[in-house]
């Protein structure tokens, strides 16, 4: 690779090919025109190009002048955008939060107040998305995540969550169900599950851990994402394998019950990934410290209680 030329001599370069003039380039960069006229001819001895035409008194931009002047002046005007981004960045103190639509809506989003009660000073921006993002170019501070993703590099795991049957109490108000092979008598609601969910625990693996009879289970109705499933047991559409992280307020409420309470373990952990440059952000450090304890602490409520 060539050896770039130096910045003082694309300046003086820049500037002369955008005014067409030796005097006001020098104007612009406050210099005097003899400065910019060596700067000029230190270019094209480095290029071995004739880069401007010289005509008595008057200089102007050969063919090679003008396609090299061209690219130039593109290259200082992407500068000055990645100046301006940065600049951007650093003035914006807001955090950026982006998690699975069903984890921000059910989970993080519902514990991000406590989180504005200790930090009543920090602005957190909630973005909710199935597809994972580049942090740097997409500006996310933090992502919530299941599963494996190789693409972030620096990331901690939050916690491993458990499915367990819930429905609302109105769905078996008048039903006595003895044993857990009862629930799959009832309505059930699936989620259908992508990427590194798709092992998650499913009906037929709950059919299984209960012992109840092997035999198709029915899929009369199916969801794209975990919070719809869970509004529709509410709305008493059926029961749904619910992560427990996603329920809580729903059981605390009443409106979801457990008439079983066996649970199954997902298959892979969620995960934390953060951009290095966003923990310069004011609050980030603190923020990054009690997302982690946030989901160390989920995993403990998720978890089956010991018999």
């Amino acid at each position: 690779m060539a050896p770039i030329p130096h910045l003082k001599a694309l300046q003086a370069f820049a500037a002369f090919g955008t005014h067409g003039s030796v005097s006001e380039a020098a104007r612009e960069l406050g210099v005097s025109p003899g400065a910019v006229t060596q700067q000029l001819q230190k270019l094209e001895e480095h290029l071995g190009l004739s880069l401007i035409e010289r005509r008595g008194r008057r200089m102007e931009l050969t063919r090679w002048g003008r396609l090299y002047h061209a690219e130039i002046h593109a290259g200082f005007a992407r500068l000055a955008g990645a100046v301006e981004i940065v600049r951007r960045a650093r003035g914006d103190t807001a955090l950026s939060l982006s998690a699975l639509t069903s984890v921000l809506g059910k989970w993080i989003g519902r514990e991000i107040f406590e989180w504005r009660a200790l930090c009543p000073g920090s602005v957190v921006q909630l973005v909710g998305t199935e597809q994972e993002p580049d942090l740097e170019r997409d500006g996310i501070d933090f992502r919530i995540f299941y599963g494996p993703q190789p693409r972030y590099l620096h990331a901690a795991e939050l916690f491993t969550d458990w499915a367990v049957p819930a429905c609302s109490p109105r769905l078996i108000e008048g039903h006595r169900l003895r044993e857990g092979a009862d629930i799959l008598s009832f309505p059930l609601l699936h989620i259908v599950w992508a990427g590194a969910a798709s092992l998650a625990p499913s009906w037929e693996d709950w059919a299984a851990e209960v012992g109840a009879p092997a035999g198709e289970i029915p899929r009369d109705l199916s969801y794209m994402l975990s919070s719809s499933a869970i509004d529709a047991a509410v709305a008493g559409r059926g029961f749904v394998l619910a992560q427990m992280s996603m329920i809580a307020d729903e059981l605390e409420s009443g409106r979801l019950v457990v008439p079983f309470d066996r649970r199954l373990r997902l298959a892979a952990p969620y995960f934390l990934a953060w951009s290095p440059p966003s923990l310069d952000k004011p609050f980030a450090r603190d923020f990054h410290r009690w997302l982690i304890a946030k989901g160390r602490r989920q995993g403990a409520l998720s978890a089956p209680v010991p018999q």
